[in-house]
């Protein structure tokens, strides 16, 4: 219990999105809110050449999307908060999905026009099936949109959950004049500004002043007092409790790129947003309150910094404290470490730090030691769950067009395979590499990086495979009848472990009847004990 100080200060939440919500805008206003930038980065503008801060990777800057979680930290209202930005894109769900175990809370950003889009509801289904509190900020109120009270009804019928508006908007794309914070009761007028905080607040205690008809006109004025009675008549009361449990959503309203509303989200976000928790392992539930030192692996970037090779595992502290330079146990290899240079992240900015606690995410540089999964501790024998892994829908075989340059390739594609974006399978003869992703744009990025950051000229060639199915059997004999039966469709993961290349639903369907003792596994989340 001695780091409860501490702990209670922490907020590590993820911000998620379908693509183009305005998901790294808002990323880079709450950094600004939070004094951590001073001037924000223009996404997607020609004219300004700065790319956002959370974007650091080439391929990012050149295509204005985010395809890698990034983490940043920053101090605000006496917290320290912990942003994980994550891809939008859905070819990147994977690294999503992973960067949820990570997080206590969740900010679903909604785009006004569009509303709940499909890969909305997926990332919304993951937080259900961990109940994540979320709280939910409709963006691009600058912009024509539906309407407020629409999109409410969209949001609890598509997204499965109760929700309770905490700010509320007044007009809509040219007539938007700013925000009711209904939590605060008060009302804050911004001037619209793409890159600096607003310095003129004006705020109204009290929706009856008549200092509202003069800074909004009577109209609108007289429009939000009988929207806010309507909001006060069909929702209840905000209550935490429910929030916390995953059972409601807080809404609130604004324009990231225009600052509207973003500060709203953030002192509320603060004030009522859980501290750490804890999680499941498989031995037993591991409360952040405990006093040894316990943390996962959930994600691992090469290449953060492109002159230094260097490769980072981002570990999510769940117990005690981790020290700089002390020895811990890593629970798969059985072997103790320690590190001298643990950092803290300002997206690509690193800065060595000597102590973190729970709800903190710290990179452990690596010379490849660590998997997406890895459980560290302060001795005890336990494996923490629910990193999920996904089975690739697309396949195709990378061809090296620079013999020279064997090697950078070789490292190059096991490096990134270890990030997780994709799964990599060696078959024979020939040690050819067959890539599997959930996405065809994670070979785009694949490849820019293989040429970029490692000099290794290549390029993916389609195979018609439908699945890669992990083996497990007890009886050996069978295992090798099958693998000598199919031997053109065998490959081996990085791991060594036998793989079977479905090419269609049919084989798989007819492989599992004509061997009825070998499980054939779709992901790779099993235990391997039983592999022959």
């Amino acid at each position: 219990m001695k780091n409860l100080e501490s702990i209670e200060k922490r907020r590590t939440f993820g911000i998620i999105a379908h693509p183009d919500a305005g998901k790294t805008t808002l990323t880079e206003k709450l950094l600004l809110f939070g004094g951590a930038i001073q001037t924000a980065g223009a996404v997607k503008n020609n004219k300004i050449k700065k790319a956002a801060t959370s974007d650091f990777m080439e391929i990012e800057k050149q295509r204005g999307i985010s395809v890698a979680t990034s983490v940043m930290a920053f101090e605000y209202g006496g917290k320290q908060v912990n942003i994980l930005d994550t891809p939008g894109h859905k070819d990147f769900a994977e690294d999503t999905y992973r960067t949820l175990t990570a997080v206590d809370s969740v900010i679903l950003v909604i785009d006004c026009a569009n509303g709940v889009e499909s890969q909305t509801e997926k990332l919304m289904e993951v937080c259900r099936m961990r109940n994540t509190p979320v709280i939910i900020f409709v963006n691009k109120m600058d912009r024509e949109g539906k309407d407020a009270f629409s999109l409410l009804d969209e949001l609890e019928e598509k997204l499965n959950i109760h929700v309770r508006p905490l700010t509320w908007p007044i007009g809509m794309g040219d007539r938007f004049k700013g925000v009711y914070n209904i939590y605060q009761h008060n009302l804050n007028l911004f001037q619209a500004s793409k890159t600096k905080k607003a310095n003129d607040i004006v705020s109204i205690k009290d929706l009856s002043d008549p200092q509202l008809d003069e800074l909004v006109g009577a109209a609108f004025a007289e429009e939000l007092r009988e929207e806010i009675d309507i909001i006060d008549g069909v929702y209840d009361d905000f209550d935490r409790e429910k929030y916390l449990a995953g059972e409601i959503a807080p809404v609130f309203f604004g324009s990231a790129v225009n600052n509207f509303g973003v500060q709203e989200l953030l002192d509320t976000f603060i004030e009522v947003s859980p501290s750490p928790i804890g999680r499941e392992s498989d031995v037993r539930y591991v409360e952040p309150t405990e006093d040894k030192f316990s943390g996962f692996v959930f994600k691992i970037h090469a290449n953060l910094d492109p002159k230094h090779r260097d490769r980072i595992a981002f570990l999510r502290i769940v117990s005690g404290k981790f020290e700089r330079n002390k020895f811990y146990h890593h629970v798969r290899l059985n072997k103790n470490f320690k590190f001298a240079n643990p950092t803290s992240f300002m997206a690509q900015e690193k800065s060595v730090i000597d102590e973190a606690f729970p709800g903190d995410v710290i990179g452990l540089y690596d010379t490849g030691n660590f998997k997406i999964g890895d459980t560290l501790t302060e001795g005890e024998n336990m494996f923490y769950k629910g990193i999920p892994s996904f089975s690739p829908e697309i396949f195709m075989e990378l061809e090296n067009l620079d013999p020279m340059k064997s090697k950078q390739l070789d490292k190059g594609i096991h490096q990134l395979t270890d990030e997780g974006v994709a799964q990599m399978f060696v078959m024979q003869p020939g040690n050819r590499k067959i890539v599997g992703t959930v996405g065809m744009l994670q070979f785009e990025v694949i490849q820019h990086r293989l040429i970029n950051e490692y000099g290794a000229n290549c390029r993916f060639v389609p195979k018609n495979y439908f699945k890669a199915c992990w083996m497990t059997t007890d009886n050996k004999e069978q295992l090798e009848t099958f693998i000598r039966a199919k031997a053109n469709y065998i490959a081996k993961d990085k791991d060594d472990n036998q793989v079977f290349m479905a090419e269609t639903p049919f084989l798989l369907t007819m492989a599992q009847q004509d061997y009825p003792e070998i499980t054939f596994h779709t992901t790779s989340e099993f235990k391997l004990e039983k592999t022959v």
